[in-house]
């Protein structure tokens, strides 16, 4: 099987590529998706709209804040988990860890809820 190779010195390849950057914007370009307003709504100016879009971001940063306090309680039950089955700790131990995490998640949550209150 024969590969086909273009050089921009073949006049088959030069006359593609004009037609090519001779194609209108509208045929090459999809339309950009609208911006969707915040979850406070537009508000009535530039200042307002911002407030109203960096609390969305705030109220984001604490789900991200929730989301790594989880992901950090889970693993440190996973590791003290591997601990008990190698014999190192015991199950009061992985009871501990886990009932502690539980509540500190609880906790980080109804702090940020509060705080979610105060923006």
């Amino acid at each position: 099987m024969r590969t086909v190779k273009c050089h921009l010195r073949d006049r088959t390849c030069q006359r593609l590529l004009s037609v090519l950057l001779m194609l209108p914007p509208s045929l090459t370009f999809a339309a950009l998706p609208t911006m969707e307003p915040p979850s406070r709504g537009a508000g009535t100016g530039l200042v307002e709209t911002i407030k109203n879009y960096a609390y969305d971001g705030g109220i984001l940063l604490g789900l991200m804040i929730a989301l790594l306090a989880f992901l950090g309680v889970a693993w440190h039950s996973l590791t003290v988990y591997a601990d008990v089955q190698n014999q190192r700790k015991t199950w009061k131990d992985l009871g501990a860890v886990v009932g502690v995490g539980a509540l500190l998640v609880v906790v980080i949550i109804w702090f940020l809820t509060k705080a979610a209150e105060i923006l």
